[in-house]
């Protein structure tokens, strides 16, 4: 009788899972990649792996070498 009542409660769970997930709002893939391509054109002119960056403001830049001679 514990199995049983066990794997009815197994499922209930499963169940109610299901029912959650179910009741997610979901957005069109189109939709979403058409929201993702207005979003990156949008920004495109701060992104500096498309504009690049000015040597001045780079953070990554090689360090200048201060050397006494």
């Amino acid at each position: 009788m514990s199995g049983s009542s066990s794997n009815t409660m197994a499922m209930k769970k499963v169940v109610q899972q299901l029912r959650f997930e179910a009741s997610i709002n979901r957005v069109k893939v189109s939709q979403a990649a058409a929201d993702l391509q207005q979003f990156c054109l949008q920004n495109a002119q701060q992104d500096p792996l498309l504009t690049g960056m000015s040597s001045s403001t780079n953070p990554f830049r090689p360090q200048k070498v201060c050397s006494f001679l």
